[in-house]
């Protein structure tokens, strides 16, 4: 009496109903995933004997776990950078994790979340984003381009930030730019290499920008109001209230009886044309509410800091001799 074969019997892969069969199929699907050290696609079983009634076996029972179309977790615990190696098995030979993906690899990019979508750069492929990948469709990279991490396809650092300048507001890619820099990931020479390579593309105004602020740090605010902060206490000057609400706004430093407000702008650049036009918004409605401004960039923190302590002193004075007289 012959009965039908079971999802259990293709383990095997040869449709042997044995329990040793279900046993050796569940194995060569663990030995499998032990080899990757990481997701495995549809076509990697396939070649290594496992037949497709044993593929969905294994994702009826939890052994394998979906993680894109055609590609698996084994087992349920997720291994380092899964969602980066899924999403470039999913994507195929010509794939590369880019942008922010890039950026949080090399270790100079805007935080990301657990649930950020991973990126990748897609050189010719049909793949689709999905709520947990985002595909840009490019033109071929230049062996210049590309990096390999951690067994991964990435893009170069200097590619990255080009790619960055596109999708991130002014101010993270000059944070990034900047950590680049400090840490060594990115030399001057690659930078300027990328730029002279991509005349016309998106994001490159930007960078070439940056490129232009040789040896100048781009100052996070919180390290921007630590360097004037220090600057001031160092003049012995009287010490300003500060992130305090003046008018309804936050201001980052503030001297009451002087009515002196110094903002810091902590950016290489002034990030957005939208930007420049608010903060001469909040100068006008300080101003009319008898706040006297003072804008401090990095340039002066950095390179003109007696300069900077001269013109401070003399505004604390005018404005606090002012008060007095009032």
């Amino acid at each position: 009496m012959s009965h039908a074969s079971t999802p259990e019997d293709a383990c095997s892969g040869h449709g042997s109903g044995s329990t040793s069969g279900r046993r050796s199929g569940r194995a060569l699907i663990i030995a499998i995933g032990s080899r990757s050290r990481g997701p495995v696609t549809r076509s990697q079983m396939i070649e290594a004997g496992v037949s497709p009634s044993a593929i969905t076996y294994g994702l009826t029972t939890g052994l394998l776990q979906s993680l894109h179309r055609g590609v698996y977790r084994v087992g349920p615990v997720p291994t380092p950078h899964e969602a980066e190696t899924a999403a470039l098995l999913a994507c195929g030979e010509f794939a590369v994790l880019s942008h922010a993906t890039a950026a949080d690899l090399w270790g100079f990019g805007p935080a990301r979340g657990t649930a950020t979508p991973v990126e990748v750069s897609d050189q010719g492929g049909q793949r689709r984003s999905d709520r947990t990948m985002t595909v840009h469709r490019i033109a071929p990279l230049s062996p210049r381009e590309l990096r390999t991490m951690h067994g991964l396809r990435v893009t170069a650092p200097a590619r990255t930030l080009l790619d960055l300048a596109v999708r991130q507001p002014p101010p993270v890619v000059a944070r990034a730019l900047a950590a680049a820099l400090r840490a060594g990931i990115l030399d001057q020479g690659e930078l300027d290499a990328q730029v002279t390579a991509s005349p016309g593309r998106p994001g490159i105004k930007l960078l070439r920008h940056l490129t232009q602020q040789r040896g100048a740090p781009a100052f996070t605010r919180s390290e921007a109001e630590a360097r004037f902060l220090s600057l001031v206490r160092k003049a012995r000057l009287p010490e300003p209230a500060t992130n305090v609400e003046v008018e309804r706004m936050e201001v980052d430093f503030l001297w009451w009886q002087a009515r002196l407000v110094v903002e810091v702008d902590g950016f290489a650049f002034h990030s957005t044309r939208s930007a420049f036009e608010r903060d001469r918004r909040r100068d006008l409605l300080l101003s009319a509410a008898g706040y006297h401004v003072l804008r401090v960039t990095w340039r002066q923190l950095e390179r003109e800091p007696e300069a900077l302590l001269v013109s401070l002193t003399k505004a604390l004075t005018r404005r606090s001799a002012g008060s007095r007289a009032g």
